[in-house]
């Protein structure tokens, strides 16, 4: 179904003007320098997608994430009293990380190394021969990081004295909880290992400029004579976060056999759960810095591109369910729509390297954005903003990214 009655007609230059027409500086997308700034202005500052409270069931329940852009492990976990919380995975006495698996369920947390044990809100509740220490209990509890929840997403933020999420979220925030991730109580993943700036990889997923030359077989459904490149309706910018309604070709041909039963189990299972499509179900949400969401109640996709270093990228691509499966058809209807996600992702991999390669060489001062790229040169002026933001504030006044 389209979101629009009228012929398509793309965005125009003068309704985005404020954004600007010159072209970005290349260096930012390979320079160490300039992504140690991005590290300490942004990753350290802002609010990180890093989970769902699916995966923390009931108390006890915890999940271990590495974050290598911070140089954290990172253990979040339900107490006792249903309260999620989030704290460095590292034991007060002398460093040694507590937990090595990826999810689990524990009533406490004891360190390896000497046994001290931690209990699920981070108090130190014992330690061998605690008395020969100079220090009480109360003052070795697990450091804690700022943790809050929207929509059923789990966000941190590694600054002292982070702005409340909702507020930093503005009016996206009641447009996300109105959507399914809210209800999710299980998800599909599928993680990913990319030679790839983040800010290169995520603009990858920013603009549709690109469908009709890389995704040829798998976008039908995404361009037509009408828009040839798959352009959106329309864009929004909240902040530093975006929005854009995506377009749908009325004309497209139909989907092969097991699409079609993919897609209409699919709607059905939604429908079931009382998920309609919304207002929202053809847009795309970007949430500062790096994750992203579709609105669809179909194929509720979202997707974190977070770095590693100046040129490598991890990213995690999750599609949400309501409920299990509820029978053999749905639940190839689920893997059916995370193969062809993961199919789509694999026609985008070598282009996205092949720019990283091209960009390190530095054979390129600048790079160029055209009108219907303004999802990319939004963040890239976010980004930048922060960083050039940072430097004034340290009193840096090199042009890392000139």
């Amino acid at each position: 179904m389209n979101t629009h009655s009228a012929p398509f007609s793309p965005v125009q230059q003068e309704d985005l003007a404020w954004l600007g027409t010159e072209p970005v500086p290349a260096r930012p997308y390979y320079d160490p320098a300039y992504f140690e700034l991005e590290r300490q202005a942004v990753f350290l500052r802002t609010w990180l997608q890093v989970g769902h409270v699916c995966e923390l069931p009931e108390p006890g329940s915890f999940i271990r994430r590495e974050i290598e852009v911070a140089n954290a492990s990172i253990l979040i976990v339900r107490g006792k009293d249903e309260v999620i919380r989030a704290f460095h995975n590292v034991c007060t006495h002398r460093g040694t990380q507590l937990v090595q698996a990826e999810a689990g369920k524990q009533s406490t947390f004891s360190c390896p190394y000497h046994m001290w044990t931690f209990s699920t809100d981070g108090a130190l509740v014992s330690a061998p021969d605690f008395d020969q220490f100079h220090v009480g209990k109360k003052d070795c509890a697990l450091p804690r990081i700022a943790v809050d929840i929207c929509a059923g997403l789990i966000f941190i933020s590694f600054a002292e004295k982070p702005a409340p999420l909702r507020e930093w979220l503005g009016d996206l925030a009641e447009r996300l909880e109105a959507l399914p991730v809210a209800r999710a109580t299980t998800f599909t993943e599928y993680v990913y290992e990319i030679d790839a700036n983040w800010k290169l990889t995520y603009d990858n997923f920013q603009e549709n400029y690109h469908l009709r030359f890389i995704h040829p077989r798998s976008g039908g459904a995404g361009t037509g004579p009408e828009n040839p490149f798959g352009y959106p309706v329309r864009y929004g910018f909240h902040g530093e976060h975006r929005t854009q309604t995506i377009w749908a070709n009325r004309n497209a041909p139909p989907p092969p056999a097991p699409a079609m039963l993919s897609y209409g189990t699919a709607a059905k299972a939604a429908a079931a759960q009382g998920v309609l499509a919304s207002q929202d179900s053809k847009d795309y949400f970007a949430l500062f810095p790096n994750f992203f969401l579709l609105g669809s109640p179909i194929q509720h996709f979202s997707h974190v591109v977070m770095p590693i270093s100046a040129t490598k990228s991890r990213g995690t691509i999750r599609l949400y369910w309501i409920g299990e499966d509820s029978s053999a058809s749905e639940r190839f209807a689920r893997e059916y729509l995370m193969a062809t996600a993961r199919d789509i992702h694999s026609e985008d991999r070598a282009v996205i390297e092949a720019g990283q390669r091209g960009l390190s060489s530095g054979a390129l001062k600048h790079i160029h954005f055209q009108t219907q790229e303004v999802l990319c040169r939004h963040l890239f002026r976010s980004i930048d903003a922060a960083v050039e933001a940072y430097k004034a504030e340290i009193g840096l006044e090199t042009e890392v990214g000139a």
